[in-house]
C-alpha cells in the first residue's frame, strides 16, 4: 500500500525531454527541441560524458527562455509559497530541499492525486514569486501574454509503501542540498515524521 511519495519536479530547462540520461516526458512541444532528437525513457542517473555536455549546452540555447536557476530570495519565496499550498489544501510534507533548479519532497499521500499536489506547489510557489516580483523569468512573455511557467511540466514521483521507504526517502532529501555543498535547510512547514498509524489510510 502506498503511504507517501517521494517527488522531484525541475525549473525551466533543468531536464530536457529528450536528455541523453533519461526523462519523464512522452512528447517534445517545442520543434526547435525535437530537431534534437526524440524523448528518452528511463529514471538512470548519471554524469554526462563531455560530448554529451556540449550537446546540452547547444541545445539549450534552443530553449524559448532562459534556463532558469533560483537564487536564495527566491527560494525563500517558493518556501512561502509551499506553505500557503499546505495551509490551503491541508496535506504533510516530511521533508523538502528547494535547489537552484530542481525540488525535492517526501509528501504523504492525501485524497489529492500526487500529480496534483505538485501542481498546486508550483501554483502557489509562482504566486509567491510574483507578489515578490523575484520571478525568475519576469522579463518574458508567453503568445498569450503571460509570464511563462518557471517550472517543467511534469515531476517524478516515487511510490514510498512502509516507514522504511519513507525515512531513506526522506533522508535523501535532507542530506540533498549538502551534495551540492549547500546547507542542510529547515522549513516550518515540514511535519516530522512519526511513523505510520496501523489504522492509517489518507492523510487529510
Amino acid at each position: 500500500m502506498v503511504h507517501g511519495y517521494h517527488v522531484v519536479f525541475g525549473t525551466y530547462g533543468f531536464w530536457l525531454p529528450n536528455d541523453q540520461r533519461g526523462s519523464w516526458s512522452n512528447f517534445i512541444a517545442v520543434w526547435e527541441l525535437r530537431l534534437q532528437g526524440p524523448t528518452t525513457k528511463g529514471t538512470e542517473r548519471q554524469q554526462l560524458t563531455d560530448e554529451q555536455q556540449r550537446w546540452q549546452q547547444s541545445t539549450k540555447l534552443k530553449l524559448q527562455y532562459p534556463e532558469v536557476h533560483l537564487d536564495g530570495q527566491q527560494a525563500l519565496a517558493i518556501g512561502c509559497g509551499f506553505k500557503n499550498a499546505i495551509h490551503k489544501s491541508k496535506f504533510t510534507i516530511w521533508a523538502c530541499s528547494i535547489l537552484p533548479q530542481h525540488v525535492h519532497l517526501v509528501i504523504a499521500r492525501h485524497r489529492f492525486k500526487v500529480e496534483y499536489i505538485a501542481g498546486l506547489l508550483k501554483g502557489e510557489a509562482t504566486k509567491k514569486l510574483n507578489q515578490q516580483k523575484c520571478h525568475p523569468l519576469a522579463g518574458y512573455k508567453t503568445k498569450e501574454n503571460e509570464t511563462p511557467t518557471p517550472w517543467t511540466a511534469r515531476c517524478y514521483r516515487g511510490f514510498l509503501e512502509s516507514e522504511q521507504e519513507i525515512e531513506d526517502a526522506m533522508s535523501y532529501v535532507i542530506e540533498n542540498p549538502i551534495k551540492e555543498g549547500k546547507r542542510r535547510q529547515k522549513w516550518s512547514f515540514v511535519t516530522p515524521f512519526v511513523g505510520l498509524d496501523p489504522g492509517w489510510n489518507t492523510y487529510q
